[in-house]
């Protein structure tokens, strides 16, 4: 089936700036927000993992979507993380969401609770249920416990409202099931996947790690829908260093993330606890990074 990208191909799993009191950043969100959309951001999703969701009030959820709203109007789509190991209160959060002016919804597998197949679609269909906007589904099992399962996915696909996945399931055969069987919007979530999951029908991504290299990510997306697939083979191969010690060298991605951007002089600010900001050996190897892949 075809797939289309309803809130566009390329997002930004945005970090949520703090002063370095550790306060909500409101104008520092404004400005970054409307750095990552002029540098070829289609969509921001919002109190993501990444977005420090755990860490953060419901206030300061909502304040952020209206704030990022009004920082980019109508040129990108707007996504508020929704999701909690509560269906109640993911629901007050959905509404909220809506009323503070959110495009759609991401909406995680309830974490530490695990809860089984039948449990798991009944709570994603409750959230879609309680607004008008539609769900991305987040299926990130190594965080949450739970997986889930193509035949779910395929069963939740029926529903109106839910419309995409953001997928760092590790699985890409069952992401290849579920793209085959639905019109389900498949957003890779781990960035070693952008270009492979966009060349089997994958909408697009969901990035971290743009939110320091936007431009060249959505180069790699460029180059394949120009149909120069070996420029964006290579393209995703020269980001790859800065991939794999943004996500996998054993800190969080909203970690290394935030120690970027605050080299760079884009707001940022420091993490909540428990996490810890960078050491500065961290930090001099991912600039030396980052010089690289944007040296041209």
């Amino acid at each position: 089936m075809t797939t289309t990208a309803p809130f566009g191909r390329a997002l930004c799993a945005m970090i949520t700036p703090f002063t370095e009191e550790g306060a909500l950043d409101l104008g520092g969100a404004q400005r970054l927000a409307d750095h990552l959309v002029s540098r070829g951001c289609d969509g921001l999703v919002l109190s993501g993992t990444t977005g420090e969701s755990p860490t953060t009030t419901d206030a300061e959820k909502a304040a952020l979507v209206e704030a990022v709203r009004e920082a980019v109007g109508g040129r990108a789509s707007v996504v508020a993380g929704v999701g909690t190991f509560d269906t109640r209160h993911t629901v007050e959060l959905a509404r909220e969401a809506e009323k503070a002016g959110a495009d759609g919804v991401l909406v995680v597998s309830p974490y530490y609770s695990r809860p089984p197949q039948d449990a798991l679609e009944e709570h994603f269909r409750t959230v879609a249920d309680a607004s008008g906007l539609p769900v991305v589904l987040y299926d990130i099992p190594g965080r949450t416990g739970t997986r889930i399962e193509s035949d779910t996915m395929i069963r939740l696909a029926e529903h109106p409202r839910i419309v995409a996945v953001k997928d760092c399931s590790y699985d890409f055969l069952a992401a290849q099931k579920v793209l085959s069987r639905t019109e389900l919007a498949y957003y890779a979530g781990c960035d070693e996947h952008n270009l492979a999951l966009y060349a089997v029908g994958g909408a697009g991504y969901i990035s971290t790690v743009a939110n320091v290299v936007p431009s060249e990510l959505r180069a790699v997306l460029d180059a394949f829908e120009a149909g120069d697939t070996p420029v964006s083979a290579r393209l995703q191969q020269r980001a790859t260093p800065l991939i794999e010690l943004m996500m996998s060298a054993g800190l969080p991605g909203t970690v290394t993330t935030k120690a970027l951007l605050n080299e760079l002089g884009l707001p940022a600010g420091t993490v909540r606890a428990p996490l810890r900001p960078a050491g500065r050996e961290t930090v001099d190897g991912l600039l030396a990074a980052y010089q690289e892949l944007t040296a041209g």
